[in-house]
């Protein structure tokens, strides 16, 4: 009989410290040692979701783990996925399918119910790989909410598992938030915590060996390592915090396109803006500036392109569009020559309204105008008729003009999520529908070419799809061919650049130790 997967666990002083990305790193860096690994979350709280191979959606960041690892992500790297809603409340999915929309009391009254879910799937992932590497969430000492924990020291207590305690010092307060964490634990739980890890430190290592040393005397537990800041590894990014304090990797190396000759492309950062990670390779093409704008003052004159994102909560996205002024200034921008693209839940704010009978997303009976961009009208389902899949999409031969005059008619790798069901008001227009997927039609493109949605996430990860949308938004700005070479975009050289940079910081051999790996 096989044994049970040694396990590791990574938790941290708070969140956005970096545990996310260690854990995909730690992933690949045993994984080329030839291990059989797999990542583990319990409860995730994100909106940055993915679809597996059978249809469950799970957090992106345990796809990027699994990814790194080169294993196929499943619902069991994350049996819980609280994804909000606003107003306290989320839709909680478990096991890759959506229970209910609860407010935080309801939630914490299921955890009974919830814990032998978590250690059912633990359990699963342990029977058939050798290491299995479980990321915490927030801080494990907070202390209201302790018997309530599902994700950090009671994960750890299920399976014996060793602590790795990270603490982002570039926040300060690095100190007193490792050896403050590390003593507001109960005793049992502070002998889970083998080491610290200092994460995202920027200047001078050798002006910080001292610290690490007063780190490890004072915790009476060694470092295993400081990593340096970094902003050269595009790793997907957990959730919209990064993205909110700058420091997402997709809004590095941005250009100026008056001096490189670059496309204008706009994301409207939407409240509950999601799955933002599909734009990770648009944002690294050369001949692209991406920028995210929540105000019209934060688009340029003109931009080529505006991409109308995926959102949790479009009814209320859409309201606030209006409200800001947003809506209006779109539907400028679109009349004076602008692209526009929505996706998912931008290609529903996109048509002429959306209703919400169901109250899958508001009251029963609530409806919102659309932009009226595209002669098209959403009706929300019930949660149970939630859409989750991967699907093959192929362009329709009448849809190949405009921003879509140069894709090839290939298949392109692609995942719906979403809720509703988005109908063509003939009378309002005309236009055709963009995409085959899997003998349906999907989305919708304006007559004129140039206005186009879709419930198809993931496009842009597709190499064909985006290099050939850019290069038809440059021949229309420029007039001339797009004629740089364009490369692939190749997240595994990201995660070995990740894994090779962890190696140069931390003590691999003592983290093989404490995973009692033979």
């Amino acid at each position: 009989m096989k044994k049970l997967a040694k396990t590791l666990m990574v938790q941290g002083t708070a969140s956005t410290v970096g545990k996310s990305t260690l854990v995909a790193g730690l992933c690949r860096i045993f994984t080329r040692e030839g291990w059989h690994v797999a990542p583990f979350k319990a409860q995730n709280m994100a909106l940055n979701s993915w679809v597996t191979r059978s249809g469950g959606e799970i957090g992106r960041a345990q796809v990027v783990q699994a990814e790194a690892a080169g294993i196929e992500p499943t619902v069991e790297m994350n049996p819980i996925l609280l994804k909000p809603e606003g107003h306290s409340r989320s839709q909680v999915i478990v096991m890759g399918r959506p229970l209910a929309s609860l407010e935080a009391r309801e939630y914490y009254r299921n955890r009974a119910t919830l814990l032998p879910i978590v250690q059912q799937a633990l359990n699963t992932l342990r029977q058939e790989y050798d290491l299995v590497i479980i990321e915490g969430a927030g801080s494990p000492v907070e202390l209201n909410l302790a018997e309530k924990d599902l994700v950090n020291m009671a994960v750890a207590q299920l399976v014996d598992a060793p602590v790795l305690l990270v603490g982002d010092i570039d926040r300060g307060g690095i100190f007193a938030s490792l050896l403050g964490t590390l003593k507001l634990l109960p005793p049992a739980d502070r002998a889970r915590v083998k080491a610290f890890i200092v994460n995202k430190f920027r200047g001078d290592l050798t002006l910080w060996r001292d610290g690490e040393q007063m780190l490890a005397n004072m915790g009476g537990i060694p470092v295993l390592g400081t990593v340096p800041f970094f902003q050269h590894i595009r790793i997907a990014e957990e959730d919209v915090v990064p993205l909110d304090e700058g420091t997402a990797a997709i809004m590095q190396d941005n250009r100026d396109a008056t001096e490189r000759g670059c496309l204008e492309i706009v994301i409207v950062r939407l409240p509950y803006l999601s799955n933002y990670d599909e734009f990770d390779a648009l944002a690294a093409e050369k001949r692209v500036h991406l920028r995210f704008a929540a105000s019209s003052d934060e688009f340029p004159a003109q931009p080529d392109l505006v991409i109308l994102p995926g959102t949790k909560n479009t009814l209320s996205d859409l309201a606030w569009l209006w409200r800001r002024g947003l809506a209006q200034h779109v539907r400028r921008l679109a009349q004076n020559g602008s692209a526009v693209l929505g996706i998912c839940g931008g290609y529903q704010m996109m048509g002429e309204r959306v209703s919400d009978s169901a109250g899958s997303e508001a009251d029963p009976g609530t409806t919102e105008p659309g932009l009226h961009l595209l002669p098209v009208e959403t009706f929300f389902a019930p949660l149970d008729e939630k859409t989750t899949q991967r699907c093959h999409a192929q362009l329709i031969p009448a849809a190949v003009r405009g921003l879509f005059a140069r894709i090839p008619q290939q298949p392109l790798q692609t995942y719906q999520i979403h809720v509703g069901r988005t109908i063509i008001a003939t009378e309002l227009g005309t236009g055709t529908s963009v995409f085959s997927v899997d003998g349906a039609d999907d989305g919708w493109l304006s007559a004129d070419g140039w206005c186009a949605g879709a419930y198809l996430h993931g496009l842009f990860e597709n190499d064909a799809f985006r290099h050939e949308l850019l290069r038809a938004l440059f021949e229309r700005r420029f007039a001339q061919p797009l004629v740089d070479e364009q490369t692939p975009f190749n997240r595994h050289e990201e995660y070995d650049k990740l894994a090779n940079w962890l190696q140069r910081y931390l003590d691999i051999d003592q983290l093989k130790a404490l995973c009692e790996l033979e």
